[in-house]
């Protein structure tokens, strides 16, 4: 990810000359029709989790009896419309999101993967949908934007994860006026979760009390000093849950034509705010007051790319996230299956990816990765441990009436036995994802 420093922000706005003035998109307009977009997302997921041992309490059981396999299958569909802006000074449009998920493999026995709602039988919703829309105003290079949308910020991001993604409510303003850098802010009070179709389900959703979303706000920065070069800042207040400050670097270097190294530091410092609510599964009463950061390098030669990571957690109660987006943790080893970010815990990643062009066969990539982690404060164990690996194959057709179609497999294996991922729930997991992007408009 990429980000900057408030002070490197201010020092760029108050030297907007022109070497940094940018050409006003809002004067480009073609207006509301002729630049608009429509495209339809159609993703066919396979999801399976096999639990490898017997849960105490937690994930993994129900009425606290194991539940030892989950298997669904799901079809689902994310059509976005994207309007231009009218023409003039200041520019209106309208965005719109609907998204239908669709039922093809489940069962009474094996529901729960999160692909779908499941009704007080216990049993998965044939189907089921959600949309909204947005509001946006354009003036020059600012947007903003008023209603349902998704969102990217680093301290409040939606996941999509599963057969539909997340869908935030809210404010959001976004500004590109000096080149280089962008600003964003936001302002939103409810997220329909990616398995429910109404607004502030994400409680539900996430293992968190049962309060959910009421009121969050943020605000941050991206500043690429050079092409290889990009650093970022971004505060959030989460009422009656944390506060939150994020900083990020990113640099990339070429060393020849086929070799480069990449370097990536991610840090976040998260405080209780107002009552404190915490996730579920750990005290309620543990105020949050700690650091998560993680530092990973890449070197990449020809066809093969290698990976390092560090990460760590310190200070009290594990790094919380969920309630303002379940995509809001741009840690390294933030994998498949475990975040790796209980309180106190240190982990380390070593990962190798390999894209077959160079052979070849473009479009076909392989990555396989270990994380093993330790010193997780459990509240039962100090020093809990836990480690995961993946393996992903992923093929994108090149050209024909199939072009941009996307198959990929993905296996995770997790295993602790320390209580430090939802009850000590060791597992496996696969996911067979077939995806075809249509662009209508």
């Amino acid at each position: 990810m990429r980000v900057m420093k408030w002070s490197m922000i201010a020092l760029a706005v108050s030297a907007g000359t022109s070497q940094f003035a940018m050409a006003s998109a809002q004067d480009d307009s073609k207006g509301f029709v002729d630049d608009s977009t429509f495209s339809i997302n159609t993703r066919a997921l396979y999801f399976s989790r096999d639990i490898r041992n017997e849960p105490a309490s937690g994930y993994g059981t129900v009425n606290g009896k194991r539940k030892s396999r989950s298997e669904e299958t799901g079809l689902g569909f994310n059509a976005l419309y994207q309007s231009g802006f009218t023409q003039g000074t200041i520019g209106v449009g309208v965005d719109a999101i609907g998204l239908l998920g669709l039922k093809l493999d489940s069962g009474k026995g094996r529901a729960g993967t999160g692909l779908f709602p499941n009704g007080s039988d216990g049993r998965a919703q044939d189907d089921y949908s959600k949309g909204g829309a947005a509001v946006k105003f354009r003036i020059s290079n600012t947007v903003l934007k008023v209603g349902d949308q998704y969102t990217t910020a680093p301290v409040f991001a939606s996941d999509d994860s599963r057969l539909l993604p997340e869908l935030p409510q809210g404010i959001s303003i976004t500004s590109n006026e000096i080149k280089d850098l962008k600003l964003e802010a936001g302002h939103f009070t409810s997220i329909v979760a990616q398995d429910h179709t109404y607004k502030d389900s994400i409680s539900s959703y996430e293992p968190i009390t049962e309060r959910g979303l009421r009121d969050a706000n943020f605000v941050g920065g991206v500043y690429s000093w050079t092409p290889e070069f990009t650093t970022s800042l971004y505060y959030s207040k989460v009422e009656d849950y944390w506060k939150k400050l994020y900083a990020n670097v990113n640099w990339t270097h070429a060393l020849s034509d086929d070799q480069s190294l990449a370097v990536d530091f991610n840090i976040y410092s998260t405080k209780s705010d107002g009552a404190g609510l915490q996730r579920a599964e750990k005290d309620n009463t543990t105020k949050l007051d700690n650091r998560a950061f993680s530092l990973q390098g890449a070197y990449t030669i020809g066809a093969h790319t290698f990976t390092l990571a560090a990460q760590k957690v310190s200070g009290d109660g594990d790094y919380g996230y969920g309630v303002d987006g379940g995509g809001t943790i741009f840690l390294a080893n933030s994998v498949a299956r475990s975040d790796f970010n209980a309180e106190g815990e240190k982990s380390f990643q070593a990962r190798y990816d390999i894209n077959m062009a160079t052979f070849g066969v473009p479009g076909l990539s392989f990555m396989t990765r270990y994380i093993t982690g330790s010193g997780a404060d459990t509240g039962v164990t100090n020093n809990g441990k836990e480690w995961e690996r993946d393996i992903e194959a992923k093929y994108v057709i090149q050209s024909g009436p199939a072009k941009d179609l996307s198959l990929r497999v993905r296996q995770a294996t997790y295993r602790s036995s320390d209580g430090v991922y939802y009850g000590s729930a060791s597992l496996d997991e696969l996911r067979l994802i077939a995806q075809y992007p249509l662009n209508i408009l």
